[in-house]
Parts: structure tokens; sequence; C-alpha cells
């Protein structure tokens, strides 16, 4: 792997950790999967698709992570 997808993939991850803790307020858990959609590598897609299956965030949280993830797929992943 390159140093630059080690990167991708350390963000990812990092992003995925915001979006998804129900201790963070949902305007820092919202801005978190705007960057996720941002990045979009299929790591990110995948990681939205995570998101918006996950059960304890709001309908809207899960909602704006299909939205993302529907953006990357469209761009071409």
């Amino acid at each position: 792997m390159t140093e630059k997808t080690d990167e991708s993939k350390n963000e990812v991850n990092k992003l995925v950790g915001i979006s998804s803790d129900l201790e963070l307020p949902s305007g820092v858990r919202t801005k978190a999967t705007q960057r996720l959609g941002n990045v979009g590598t299929h790591d990110a897609l995948l990681a939205l698709l995570g998101l918006a299956a996950k059960e304890s965030l709001s309908k809207g949280e899960r909602d704006l992570a299909l939205k993302y993830a529907r953006k990357i797929v469209k761009s071409g992943y």
C-alpha cells in the first residue's frame, strides 16, 4: 500500500469514529459524515454504508450517510 492510501484509511477510520460517537453533539457527527463523503474513496463509501445501517444514529444522520454514499457511487466508485 502507498502512504497516501494509509493516510486515507486513517482519516476514514477517524471520521467514522467521530460520526458514530453518540457522546458528541449531532452537529459534530454530521460534519464528520460530510467530511467522510468528501473523501470520496471506496473505503469512505463502505464506511458511509456502515453508518447508514447503524440503528443507534438518528434517521437524519443515516439519511445523510446514504446521501454521501450515493454521491460517491455517482462519481464512479
